[in-house]
């Protein structure tokens, strides 16, 4: 129910009206109030009252929450638990490092589409690229979307932004097939752990994190298969198995994949490597973790370890330093195209969402070996017709 008002501003003769609406909150059952001034006739008011009364059935209820209190609320009330931890952590690193240090203060309901579209390009004026970007708008714009749901917006202002810069092409790192002998026999000189560890993201194309978090449960040598149902958080220093594991990157990274007999000898030898250690160290092993990849002592393999030997092993082998452990995910894929193999198998075995993830990742790829195959058909045919 609205009531009205008129009254006078200080230092002004012209008349001005007011609204008040008394209304019940449906959680408290409390009789509340929502009351504006400044409006220059009875109608102007009135006017104004019946789109309020109308907000307030619909649940808008447009509050005084800071956009840091709402955004701390958001991730505990609506994201923890329901996405994956490493969603859920970059969700956190967004706000903390992009969005509240820009916003800093501001109340939730002042956040307008102008504002916001200054702080993008304030984003890529910073030098970020246009996909971290666009990462950093998917946090904002999902918080402001459930603000507009729960009443506490009546539109998203992050809706409609314009984010500049173009989109990088794709230039996909990889070992060339030609020195994968070479960055093997460096690894396994190095250290065998690192050689074994290496050698299995190669021919199975598993993440470091899946192959880090990989148990010996996971493996069926009957049906030469490995499950992939976790990865290892190299995000925290966890102290017990239970704070190891986390999430794979994405739903489809679940998965089941085949190996081969150089794959199967491979890891057959390791578990023999690994039984010696177990009856060497005895007690001291750490027998709870049954990890595939693991130190002499059974206990998980660093990530600062792993990246110090991939640079050192690179280095042995002459091959670029720019390089990356994922390079070897990639190697995998490639490896796989020059053996025949489709983009849909290739996809299932990645565990990409779609094929059509894989079909950009490595078109330019295919069309490198499609471009060789069709010199080496002509070259033959060159020589078969002379």
């Amino acid at each position: 129910m609205a009531t009205f008002h008129k009254y006078k501003k200080k230092g002004s003769n012209k008349d001005f009206w007011e609204y008040r609406i008394y209304y019940h909150d449906p959680i408290t059952k409390k009789i509340r109030e929502r009351a504006k001034k400044g409006f220059k006739s009875k109608p102007e008011a009135k006017l104004a009252a019946a789109e309020m009364e109308r907000k307030l059935l619909e649940g808008y209820e447009q509050t005084d929450i800071s956009l840091k209190s709402y955004l701390e609320n958001w991730l505990q009330e609506y994201k923890k638990g329901t996405v994956r931890k490493n969603t859920f952590q970059l969700h956190q690193q967004n706000i903390k490092n992009h969005i509240l240090p820009y916003f800093k203060n501001i109340v939730l309901k002042d956040l307008k589409p102008l504002m916001y579209q200054k702080f993008i390009n304030h984003l890529a004026e910073q030098g970020y690229s246009r996909r971290t970007v666009e990462i950093v708008h998917g946090t904002m714009y999902n918080a402001c979307e459930k603000a507009v749901i729960t009443g506490k917006l009546e539109k998203n202002p992050c809706a409609g932004v314009t984010i500049k810069g173009e989109k990088k092409k794709m230039e996909t790192e990889f070992i060339e097939s030609a020195h994968i002998s070479d960055f093997l026999s460096a690894a396994y000189n190095y250290n065998y752990i690192y050689g074994v560890f290496f050698r299995t993201l190669i021919e199975t194309g598993m993440r470091k994190g899946e192959a880090a978090a990989l148990q010996w449960s996971d493996i069926d040598f009957k049906k030469k298969t490995i499950s992939i149902t976790k990865s290892f958080d190299f995000q925290e220093a966890p102290k017990n198995s239970d704070e190891m594991f986390g999430d794979t990157k994405t739903y489809n990274s679940t998965r089941i994949i085949t190996f081969g007999k150089f794959l199967e000898d491979t890891l057959k030898f390791h578990i023999k490597y690994q039984n010696q250690n177990k009856l060497a160290l005895g007690d001291t092993y750490r027998h709870d973790l049954n990890l595939v990849f693991a130190r002499n002592d059974g206990d998980y393999l660093p990530k600062s370890t792993l990246h110090n030997a991939f640079k050192r092993i690179l280095k042995a082998a002459d091959l670029p330093q720019n390089l990356k452990i994922h390079s070897l995910r990639h190697t995998h894929a490639v490896l796989q195209l020059e053996a025949g193999a489709d983009m849909k198998y290739i996809q299932e075995r990645l565990g990409h969402g779609s094929m059509q993830i894989t079909a950009d990742v490595y078109s330019h790829v295919s069309k490198k070996i499609e471009e060789r195959q069709t010199s080496n058909f002509d070259n033959y045919m060159d020589d078969l017709l002379k």
